[in-house]
């Protein structure tokens, strides 16, 4: 009778145990699988069973690791214009851009002729204390040849950057050498500075230019208010043109050195990320110094936060171009293969409300990216009539002055580029490279004489006796380029500027040759005029519209929110390794 009694039971242990099971493993596939990256988190996905599928059953092999890297962009590209993959071998070149400094041997090069050519070494730098000096070229690397058409710039940075301590053998040719040189160099810290250039423009008003938002910006940034502190500096001008953003935190730590204490600077809100907002706690530095602020189309993303920040608050005026209208915050993920992907998790909005997103359309990346050019087509680089705002999304900043969101920040003062001297002539010496190339080798062929000035003022003096103009004109027509004199007369000034700018960079760096353009760049120019005018401080509009300021911040947070460049500048950058 025990027995049978025992058996009755049995059906409804079975039963317990099967939802205890389930319980279990339902508790454990939420608060640990969610956890694991990687494509997929159960065996039920339709994408893990198309991969198991093709894996098992596809008439031919396939690798499967190259699969899924090819998949992976394609899926984070259906989402959004910035959500993106990063593969392993890419990551740390990504990251490097940011972080302030990366592990190399410390040369700038630039590839002519299928060869790597070393513009600069890094003072202080690895090659540098081994000997190798501008003007030298690679040839080998490790032994091996490391010359030809199949050398990329790409290919040439992963080469010679590498972890710190190891070592690169590089064989060099040099002019004044018969033979190779070898150099064993090991590899160490190479320091990557994001703020170009700090100078006064005049005795009272000085000028930074910050090519992107990295770790160290802040305090490169303190650093250049000091020196210009030093010089008895007035009123700034803060170059944030071409500058394609970065972190958000530098931003916003920069943006506190110019506004008063709780002046809010940006907020986020996304989905599953409640609103933060990011205020001014008082410590900054030139909070009541006078500002003005350049942007163009190039401008994104941080460069958009800070220029958003001071524009809403009325801290200074914004010059130039409407920048590029990236209002996105993305989070960055690592995987355990050292991959990683920057996955939009949020929006930020500018003080006064605004998200400065411009539209786009998921999977059509190509086509978000392209839309500098439509803007070119449209006229927006040459007219403020032509740019196209949607007043529908109209704001307002704390004393009442109309802004707008949905695609970038609109300047307080617009400065068109200036097309005056551009021709076809100018236009195809420049997309054919051939106004490096020659700047390249005069460089290279007169490095010596060239390395005895001490300025760009001093080395333009001298530029300017040596009939660099028709000796151009010469080798562009030697390279297949017909000589057009008409053309050439009209372009004269550009071709000029671009030649000596060229110059003035590949021996005396970037500084300097930022100083060069900068004396006739009509956006700084007028930057200057505003401060000498004293008008770097905006004025309230005769009419505000007060109830509308007062209730824009909390009625437009639901609301969801390229480049060219001007073709009278052929200026480049070297690689840096």
């Amino acid at each position: 009778m025990g027995t049978n009694h025992s058996f009755r039971f049995t059906p409804l242990v079975i039963a317990i145990s099967v939802v205890a099971g389930i319980v279990i493993g339902t508790f454990y596939a939420k608060h640990y699988g969610g956890n694991r990256l990687g494509i997929v988190n159960s065996s039920s996905n339709k994408l893990n069973a198309l991969l198991r599928v093709i894996d098992d059953q596809y008439v031919d092999t396939v690798n499967m690791n190259d699969l899924v890297e090819k998949a992976m962009p394609q899926i984070l590209a259906e989402l959004d214009p910035h959500s993106m993959y990063i593969p392993a071998q890419k990551l740390e070149e990504v990251n490097s851009e940011l972080e302030g400094s990366f592990s190399g041997v410390g040369i700038q090069f630039t590839i002519q002729e299928d060869t790597i050519h070393v513009n600069n070494v890094v003072a202080g730098g690895p090659a540098e204390k081994v000997g190798v000096m501008a003007g030298d070229r690679i040839v080998r690397v490790d032994d091996s040849l490391f010359v030809g058409k199949t050398l990329t710039n790409e290919k040439a940075m992963h080469t010679l950057k590498g972890p710190k301590g190891s070592q690169v053998k590089l064989s060099i040719k040099r002019a004044t050498e018969k033979n190779l040189l070898d150099f064993v160099i090991t590899r160490g810290d190479i320091p990557q500075n994001t703020i170009d250039a700090v100078y006064m423009l005049n005795e009272d008003y000085g000028y930074i230019q910050i090519s992107k938002f990295g770790r160290t910006t802040h305090v490169e940034l303190l650093n250049a208010i000091a020196l210009l502190s030093h010089q008895n500096c007035k009123g700034l001008v803060i170059d944030l043109r071409e500058n394609t953003g970065g972190y958000m935190e530098a931003a916003i730590r920069m943006v506190n050195e110019f506004l008063p204490q709780g002046k809010l600077i940006v907020y986020t809100q996304g989905r599953k990320y409640p609103r933060m907002e990011e205020y001014a706690n008082g410590t900054g530095s030139c909070q009541n110094m006078p500002l003005v602020v350049l942007i163009d189309q190039g401008s994104a993303s941080a460069s958009e936060i800070f220029a958003g920040a001071i524009q809403d608050n009325d801290r200074g005026t914004i010059v130039g171009l409407r920048s590029f209208g990236k209002g996105l915050v993305q989070q960055p993920i690592d995987f355990s293969d050292g991959s990683a992907i920057r996955l939009t998790i949020a929006r930020y909005y500018t003080p006064s409300g605004r998200c400065i997103q411009r539209p786009y359309e998921n999977g059509k990346d190509s086509e978000y990216e392209m839309d500098w050019l439509t803007r070119y087509e449209h006229g927006e680089f040459f007219s403020k009539d032509s740019v196209k705002l949607d007043k529908s999304l109209t704001y307002y900043t704390s004393l009442g002055r109309p802004v707008y969101g949905g695609g970038g920040i609109m300047p307080d003062v617009f400065v068109p580029q200036d097309t005056t001297g551009v021709t076809s002539y100018l236009i195809e010496v420049g997309n054919k490279g051939l106004l490096r190339q020659y700047c390249f080798q005069y460089t290279d062929h007169n490095r010596a004489r060239l390395s005895e000035f001490a300025d760009e003022e001093a080395l333009l003096d001298y530029l300017k006796k040596q009939n660099i103009m028709e000796q151009f004109v010469r080798f562009a027509a030697q390279k297949g380029v017909k000589r057009r004199n008409l053309l050439i007369n009209k372009s004269r000034k550009l071709l000029e500027k671009n030649l000596y700018g060229n110059i003035i960079y590949n021996i005396q760096g970037i500084e300097p040759y930022i100083r060069y353009i900068n004396q006739s760049d009509a956006t700084v120019l007028k930057a200057l005029e505003i401060l000498e005018k004293g008008e770097a401080f905006p004025q309230a509009p005769e009419e505000t519209v007060t109830n509308e300021t007062e209730n824009n911040e909390q009625e437009r947070t639901a609301q969801v929110c390229g480049r060219i460049k001007n073709p009278a500048h052929d200026f480049h950058y070297a690689s840096v390794c």
